[in-house]
């Protein structure tokens, strides 16, 4: 870059500097760090992706001209920036519209590099969650669906975390891939087959003749999910599942005997209540019970505890006060190394 040139800073491409004389575009701001060095783009990037929560309108002014270097020629600058939409995206969906070709182009490279690959599917999962229409096109929902078989697993959890957003989105619009999100419900990552089984159970909302052909894979993964809060939040969405297409009009399933008698075996709540929700299915008149945005066996009660789920799920480890070994953070208050109180 020119020596005369300011230097590309994140304060700078958000406009918080000290206005200079004169005060450069937005556009002219971006040409500057366009022809930064690497390192520099890649340093000023990750720095504006950590203010987002503090300028996050300017942040999202700037995405549909920092979309340029989700093509940029260093791999570590398309990552970043790939994460910097995910971080718009995720609190500005409607931010990251204008973004949506460049963002589903990066997905759909085979010759890109996964990681870039899975966070633009993140953001493309925050956009169409807002808007469904602007994301879910039968291209773009292929590619995500295909992903699920990538050998890389934070490349499947991505995915389907994206899928799930869909679904919550506009359950519809993934009614032909209901199979395929079936296959996937017995992947080895705890975080897949919960985003896999949350999709199925948001479909299942409003399109529950879609999901009732594939209620043994649901009944299959609840049978050898363990039976104790490890596996508590993928038996919970399962369950709850079962519990909806047992209340669908449309469609006659009935929960098998194998959940009876199981939300014991669960101190997490989470579990244990859709349990319960599912094997009162033939006592319900009405799905819900209440008319709280949390309430079991709805689109909003499944958007609004997923989030929670996930970091529950995701939480660091305890560690043992008297060896140090950890222990799953939704597991027994007994340390599974020496046996002492946790």
């Amino acid at each position: 870059m020119d020596d005369d040139r300011p230097s590309p800073t994140a304060d700078r491409l958000l406009g918080l500097e000290a206005p200079s004389e004169p005060t450069p575009s937005p556009a002219e701001r971006v040409d500057e760090l366009a022809c930064a060095p690497a390192d520099v783009r890649k340093t000023t990037i990750r720095s504006l992706r950590d203010r987002v929560d503090a300028a996050p309108d300017a942040a999202a002014a700037l995405l549909p001209l920092l979309s340029t270097f989700l093509t940029d020629e260093e791999r570590a600058v398309r990552l970043s920036t790939a994460k910097l939409f995910v971080a718009v995206a995720s609190e500005r969906p409607a931010a990251a519209e204008p973004t949506v070709s460049a963002l589903a182009e990066r997905l759909a490279d085979e010759d890109e590099f996964y990681f870039v690959r899975a966070r633009a599917a993140e953001a493309l999962g925050y956009v169409a969650l807002a808007s469904p229409d602007v994301v879910a096109n039968p291209e773009t929902i292929a590619d995500l669906t295909i992903g699920l078989a990538f050998d890389e697993e934070a490349v499947r959890r991505k995915l389907a975390k994206a899928l799930e957003h869909v679904a919550i989105g506009d359950p519809a619009r993934l009614t032909h891939h209901v199979e395929t999100l079936a296959e996937h419900v017995d992947d080895e990552c705890e975080l897949v087959r919960y985003h896999c089984c949350t999709a199925l159970a948001a479909i299942a909302c409003e399109q529950s003749a879609a999901v009732a052909p594939v209620v043994d894979d649901l009944v299959d993964r609840f049978e050898v999910e363990p039976r104790d809060d490890e596996g508590a939040y993928v038996a919970g969405r399962v369950a709850e599942a079962l519990g909806i297409l047992a209340r669908a009009d449309d469609v006659s399933v009935g929960v098998p005997e194998l959940i009876d008698g199981t939300a014991d075996a669960f101190e997490e709540s989470f579990a244990a209540d859709r349990i319960e929700f599912a094997t009162s299915a033939s006592d319900a008149a009405d799905v819900g019970g209440d008319a709280t945005p949390s309430r079991i066996g709805t689109i909003e009660g499944i958007h609004a505890t997923t989030g929670d789920a996930v970091e529950a799920m995701t939480a660091p480890a305890e560690a043992c006060p008297n060896c140090g070994i950890a222990r799953p953070p939704q597991g027994p208050p007994v340390c599974p190394g020496c046996g002492g109180p946790l």
